[in-house]
């Protein structure tokens, strides 16, 4: 029986981004994943890279299908510590700056201590600097206020804090009475509440798939490899569950599960994308077929990776990527109710 537990999957979804996960510092949320299928009886392993593997076997176990998605998010690193005891930033992902100015961040040591701090222009204060709304954003003049009494590098340097230092943004989670959440790092923390959602169902009606299914929760993928190792020799069907992408001359929607025809790395599996929509069409799923011009998955990195694999991309459409998100509890309930189907679907 089709259950979708969409009000389950927006609280996991608040409490995923709610973990900063910054790609390179992700151990915590993939334990907090590790625990969750723990409780649901589920094997699980991690690779080298420190993402994680879930395996639910099939009726067949000589074909694989391989799901993905990523809870590495967007993020920085300290560059610098000034004269001033402020902070100059790297970025880690691709985004731009503007996206996180007057951003409250939270900075964490080698040793695990943590400090709060602000993302600011240096050139913030309008009764001071004339050129204050002009300056360029970007990495010279964009640093972080540390929210404690520092004068100086030397004492930036008596907290702890050194070069290298992961910097994690406050996602600023909401989800709204008409239905919406936003956040920051629903991508791809909303896909993967998604998968966790679906193995928690599949375990729950004791459904046995026709094929034996690896969940990998990968954890590099905004830095371009997360996916692109650990697919078993006999994985023929690889699906990427990622935001789908909005804007101008886009058909993706909050509302509707955005399918991937091509990005950046050119065309999806002609095969596989049909059969998707096919799945879409016989379910009453609501659907938007989408090019992303500017975008690579974790199925884009297995390919380059050179697997001989089919390959997809799906996943619920959000607003504002790579800055403040959105989506609809609609678009998390039909990219939940497609995958559904799809699992217990046969191979085209």
């Amino acid at each position: 029986m089709e259950v979708v537990q969409t009000n389950e999957t927006m609280k996991l979804i608040e409490e995923l981004v709610s973990i900063p996960s910054p790609s390179g510092n992700t151990n915590e949320v993939i334990q907090y994943v590790e625990e969750f299928l723990s409780r649901l009886n589920v094997e699980t392993k991690r690779n080298r890279k420190g993402g994680l593997i879930a395996t639910l076997e099939g009726a067949d176990n000589s074909k694989h299908r391989m799901l993905t998605a990523h809870v590495d998010t967007l993020g920085a690193m300290v560059k610098e510590i000034k004269p001033s005891g402020r902070l100059r930033i790297d970025l880690i992902g691709g985004f731009q700056y503007n996206s996180i100015e007057g951003e409250y961040c939270t900075i964490e040591t080698s040793s695990g201590k943590t400090f709060s701090g602000t993302i600011l222009m240096h050139q913030t204060s309008v009764h001071v600097y004339k050129d204050a709304g002009k300056a360029e954003r970007n990495q010279t003049n964009m640093e972080i206020r540390i929210d404690e009494p520092v004068h100086n590098a030397e004492d930036v340097k008596k907290l702890g804090i050194e070069v290298g230092d992961f910097i994690s943004f406050d996602p600023r989670v909401e989800i709204t009475p008409s239905g919406f959440i936003k956040s920051r790092h629903l991508d791809d923390k909303a896909s993967v509440a998604i998968l966790l959602q679906l193995i928690k169902q599949v375990k729950e009606e004791n459904l046995l798939l026709p094929y034996t299914t690896n969940f990998l929760i990968s954890n590099n993928e905004e830095i371009g490899y997360g996916g692109n190792s650990n697919i078993t020799p006999e994985t023929i069907e690889y699906l990427a569950v990622d935001m789908g992408a909005m804007g101008d001359g886009q058909s993706t929607d909050e509302y509707t599960v955005s399918i991937c025809v091509k990005d950046a790395s050119g065309p999806y599996h002609y095969g596989l994308r049909k059969n998707l929509v096919r799945l879409a069409e016989e379910n009453g799923v609501q659907y938007k077929l989408d090019i992303y011009p500017y975008y690579g998955s974790d199925a884009s990195a297995a390919i380059r990776s050179g697997h001989d694999i089919v390959h997809g991309l799906i996943g619920p459409g959000i607003d504002s990527s790579h800055a403040f998100e959105r989506t609809h509890k609609t678009s998390i309930e039909n990219t939940a109710k497609l995958l559904y189907h799809y699992l217990q679907s046969k191979m085209m």
